[in-house]
């Protein structure tokens, strides 16, 4: 908690205990001595509350609770002692109040101990209050760095993989003598400059990952023969609408990964759905005859990564649906906006 919050926490207190030992006087106006019964009530006040609040701060810590409530006990002695030597020179000498008219009696003592009672009291539901707010702070603190750091650890796991899949891809062509090359290492540096400029924010806009997947497609169809293996539909408008940076290209990269090269085109069918409401993704391929769905997304680190940063970053507001079927596999994944 802030020291202004502090602060305003003890003031508002205060002002309370003011206006508590001010009321009788108000009832009463003809009653004397208001003014200076009001500075010894605030100022043994304030030395009973303060010890007591500064001193949970180490009692708190003591493993020994027997021996913590012996020293609390101690601790109101001495404050009982420093109230009754505040008290008896304040009236006698600041005041000239005739103290043969007010003995420090049994009344006296007990009407103390009420009092320091009353400000233990006080100082401990203050001090948990306040402890218990800055402890669900660094909770909260504490929760939100984790998920940051996690989301960082998996976004890492994503980069490379794409990373070194599409060097792969390069190399082939380079050492291949294809005209395509160029083409793929322009390809590479756009999307690299995506990965490295916007894919660190929390969120990118839908229009730009939309041109990363586009750029990706277009990246692994150069490596093909059959340039209608890959079906991309998009439906709606993108403009104004975010997403959580390469949270889609995981989907379609498992497809070119483990799609059948033999079937007719198209053998990946990739859409978007988009509303203001929500987003529909949508990735379907053929898979080899006998091949079991792709381990990736299955049960592997893919589906585990995916779903992680899902949770954290959509909670309660998507739903990832895979189904696969004797020949085809295919994922559905819905954001709600």
């Amino acid at each position: 908690m802030k020291l202004k919050y502090k602060i305003l926490i003890h003031v508002v207190f205060w002002l309370y205990i003011f206006n508590q030992a001010a009321f009788p006087y108000f009832l009463n106006k003809e009653v004397p001595y208001l003014v200076p019964d009001l500075i010894i009530h605030m100022l043994t006040g304030m030395l009973s509350f303060y010890v007591f609040y500064f001193s949970f701060k180490y009692l708190f810590l003591l493993k020994n609770k027997f021996f913590g409530v012996l020293i609390g006990l101690a601790l109101a002695g001495i404050i009982l002692a420093c109230r009754i030597g505040m008290e008896y020179p304040f009236w006698k000498y600041i005041v000239n109040y005739n103290m043969v008219k007010m003995p420090i009696s049994k009344e006296w003592i007990f009407n103390d101990i009420r009092l320091i009672i009353i400000f233990f009291i006080y100082s401990l539901l203050i001090r948990l209050a306040i402890n218990w707010y800055e402890n669900q702070k660094l909770q909260a603190d504490f929760i939100n760095q984790k998920q940051i750091s996690e989301l960082a650890l998996l976004r890492s796991q994503v980069n490379p993989h794409f990373f070194f899949n599409t060097l792969n891809n390069i190399y082939s062509l380079v050492y291949q003598k294809s005209d395509d090359a160029p083409e793929a290492v322009m390809k590479l540096s756009s999307i690299m400059r995506y990965m490295l400029y916007d894919a660190t924010s929390d969120k990118v806009l839908l229009e730009k990952e939309i041109e990363y997947l586009k750029s990706f497609i277009e990246l692994e169809k150069l490596r093909l023969r059959n340039k209608d293996y890959v079906s991309l539909k998009i439906n709606g408008s993108a403009e104004g609408l975010t997403i959580a940076p390469m949270l889609l290209i995981p989907f379609v990269e498992n497809a070119f990964k483990h799609a059948s090269r033999t079937v007719p085109s198209p053998g990946i069918m990739v859409s978007l759905d988009i509303d203001p409401l929500k987003i529909i993704f949508e990735v379907k391929n053929f898979i080899r005859k006998n091949q079991q769905a792709p381990k990736d997304l299955q049960g592997g680190i893919g589906l585990s990564n995916i779903r992680r940063r899902l949770e954290l970053l959509y909670p309660q507001k998507c739903s990832l649906d895979i189904k696969t079927g004797e020949d085809v596999f295919r994922i559905k994944l819905i954001i709600r906006n």
